[in-house]
């Protein structure tokens, strides 16, 4: 008894101090399977969903010092009540899941050795033999050490134990067990080997024979039965070969671009499985980042399995330089646990995965004889142009000749320039701008962010609405770029409104507003079907309906009230 009590100490020590530090080495995948348990469907505990990571951590460090302390014969009487106790529950909850088949892996050795839900029921069932044995034979547990030496050394075992979970939860896991770990490539785990096994499933057919029911079961062949088929029921008694990668796709308006970056060089991937719970921190050295990979050769995507109205709102609010496509959650949960993570991929395979806290650690060589992404020289020359387009406007927005002085020295200006003509200065000024964008426009297109980055892509557009006369020319060019997502939609609605109060008629979304000093006062130009514009403006991308909007033109004691052509007029 003596033998056996010791070989199921050093057993049960020993796979609870590996099971737990394999979910230490991740406690964030852990949370994500504890959240399966405790979804409505299964445990229907769904008020402990946010308190996952919490959970997670500490299962797995208590789960770590228990198999400590087992082995050094540690406050013997709780150990053995603790194992027991975890034991029976994991026991039922494995039970659960593989009898209801709710959850098809049950985490207990995390992403490196996966069970499914019978092994891991079975597993428990031989720990619950081998603690019931330690409970018998508990006499011959004898303690190791001196109790000062054990305390200290079940102190230590709780620090070593933090200090890995603190390291992996602002950096990434030490060690990678997944399909997408560094080196492997996404392609060829997503290849099924030409002789991989198929499933097996099982046919019951049900045939009415002399006038009696018969269940004939066969494993796909029709049964040579003379008599009238009732009916067919079929079951999978073996799945057949699944790839480690299989659901993997990019996806953006309905176009499936999954090839067409696996098979992409030098490709940086910005991955923020949803945005709703996403580190906003993270997407400043993001940014950073990414303008650093597009200046030296890189393509940059995102991949999100949040809403592209969700992920366009995030990549105006921090000027990202990116576009990102739609990916299933769970599987971007899989390939990092950072949200956001980076990637680096080279046709499919892994070269670099960080977390955000690391973003800085990302080695971007400059790619040889790449064509950079964005077009510098252009993007210089635009905000050159920006500048230039709201130098005398600066000075016209001046209350007094002294704040007008007080600016043109700052700027740098001569007396002459400043106490001038401003109005005209800015004309001439506008008029050669819009040369440049003009020609521009009809050589290549509208210069959106996707050729000169999120913070110049409307300088083309301001330089558009400074010459009002070429907007009829250029208002199509200008709707094709805010469809494509080159600029906001907001842009190409206000430009839009703009042309149609020029012509005369009825605004679409309501940004365009007069102001008299005499009985006119001020309003909202006429807008087609008023009783609607807020939809139209909230599908435009607007967040304040027409009434703030006209309190932000007018002030805050200002009542909107539709008006027609007819009283314009």
């Amino acid at each position: 008894m003596k033998i056996v009590v010791g070989i199921a100490r050093i057993i049960v020590g020993v796979l609870f101090i590996i099971s737990g530090l394999i979910k230490l080495n991740d406690p964030v995948g852990f949370s994500f399977k504890l959240k399966d348990y405790f979804a409505h469907e299964v445990l229907d505990l769904g008020f402990l969903v946010p308190y996952a990571l919490l959970i997670a951590i500490f299962v797995v460090i208590f789960e770590v010092l228990l198999g400590v302390a087992l082995l050094l014969g540690y406050l013997k009487k709780f150990t053995l009540w603790a194992l027991l106790l975890m034991i029976v529950f994991f026991t039922f909850l494995t039970f659960y899941s593989a009898y209801f088949n709710k959850v098809t892996d049950c985490g207990c050795f995390g992403d490196a050795i996966k069970l499914t839900p019978w092994e891991s029921f079975t597993k428990d069932i031989v720990l619950l033999v081998l603690i019931l044995i330690l409970f018998v034979g508990r006499k011959y547990i004898q303690p190791f050490f001196t109790k000062g030496i054990r305390s200290i050394l079940i102190f230590a075992s709780f620090v070593f134990c933090l200090g890995i979970t603190y390291y992996v939860l602002l950096h990434l896991p030490i060690i990678d067990f997944r399909p997408y770990k560094i080196g492997a490539n996404i392609k060829e785990g997503m290849t099924v080997p030409e002789n991989a096994p198929g499933p097996i499933y099982e046919y019951k057919w049900k045939f009415k024979i002399n006038g009696e029911e018969k269940t004939i079961t066969t494993n796909g062949d029709y049964p040579q039965v003379d008599g009238e088929l009732i009916s067919t029921e079929t079951e999978m008694i073996q799945e057949g070969y699944t790839p480690p990668i299989h659901d993997f796709t990019m996806e953006r308006d309905g176009e499936d671009y999954t090839e067409q970056f696996l098979n992409e060089e030098n490709l940086v991937v910005i991955i923020a499985y949803s945005l709703g719970n996403t580190e906003k921190d993270g997407f400043i050295p993001v940014k950073e980042i990414t303008d650093k990979a597009l200046k030296n050769g890189y393509n940059v995507i995102g991949l999100s399995a949040s809403s592209q109205e969700m992920t366009e709102a995030l990549v105006e609010e921090y000027k990202l330089n990116f576009k990102f496509y739609f990916c299933d959650e769970t599987t971007l949960k899989t390939i990092v646990r950072s949200n956001p993570g980076i990637l680096e991929l080279d046709n499919g395979t892994i070269k670099q995965k960080l977390h955000w806290n690391d973003a800085k650690k990302l080695q971007l060589p400059v790619v040889e004889n790449a064509k950079p992404k964005l077009d510098l020289s252009l993007k210089q020359r635009l905000d050159s142009i920006a500048v230039l387009d709201q130098k005398y406007r600066k000075l016209m927005q001046t209350q007094s000749l002294e704040e007008r002085k007080k600016l043109g020295e700052s700027m740098g200006l001569s007396e002459a320039e400043y106490s001038g003509d401003l109005s005209q200065m800015q004309s001439v000024l506008d008029s050669v701008n819009m040369v440049f964008v003009e020609k521009y426009f009809i050589q290549k297109g509208y210069p959106g962010k996707s050729v000169v980055g999120e913070e110049s892509s409307l300088v083309a557009w301001n330089v558009l609405q400074h010459n009002p006369d070429k907007i009829p020319l250029y208002l199509p060019l200008v709707k094709r770029a805010a469809e494509a997502g080159e600029i906001p939609k907001t842009s190409a609605a206000m430009m839009e409104d703009r042309y149609l109060m020029m012509e005369g008629k009825p605004q679409i979304y309501g940004t365009q507003g007069m102001s008299y000093e005499d009985e006119r006062g001020s309003f909202i130009w006429p807008i087609e079907n008023p009783e609607t514009v807020n939809q139209r403006r909230k599908e435009a991308g607007f967040e304040e309906t027409i009434e703030d909007y006209a309190k932000v033109l007018f002030g805050d004691d200002y009542v909107y009230q539709p008006r027609t052509m007819e009283q314009i007029n």
